[in-house]
């Protein structure tokens, strides 16, 4: 058993995210839990925070190495913020059995926007089974996109 460090990224255009919602409202609570579209709502750019959590979704989904895939949802990660405000990752269903099967440490994510755009990186530890050549024998993936 070894440890690898899996990490993921996402950049998103404030406008993209904010065109989705004005141009299909029920997305948001497809995207969004309750308590991610509440902090958001309380927030004086609220576009750019929900564009830099949909970031931050991405970018935890890469890390695992699936994007968002069968069986998942985008509810299944959910930003939080400590009392200080600090982000944290909360997984559950689809992304949580997957975190499980990788044997993923809580990721650690920070979040980002500026002018028209938001971004999120995500890094995890995974403990992975490597063959007798040394390669790795679990089902992650790197991410390309």
């Amino acid at each position: 058993m070894t440890t690898r460090i899996a990490v993921g990224v996402d950049l998103v255009p404030v406008s993209r995210v904010e065109r989705l919602l004005a141009d299909n409202p029920a997305a948001e609570q497809d995207i969004f839990t309750p308590r991610e579209a509440g902090y958001c709502a309380a927030k004086r750019n609220r576009p750019a925070h929900l564009a830099a959590r949909f970031a931050a979704k991405e970018a935890v989904l890469k890390a695992l190495g699936t994007g968002l895939g069968p069986g998942m949802r985008w509810t299944d990660v959910e930003i939080v913020n400590t009392p200080l405000g600090q982000p944290r990752v909360r997984l559950s269903g689809g992304a949580a059995e997957r975190a499980a099967r990788l044997g993923a440490s809580s990721p650690e994510i920070s979040l980002s926007h500026s002018g028209d755009y938001a971004i999120a990186h995500a890094v995890m530890f995974l403990q992975t089974t490597t063959g007798p050549d040394g390669s790795s024998t679990d089902d992650a993936s790197t991410d390309e996109g």
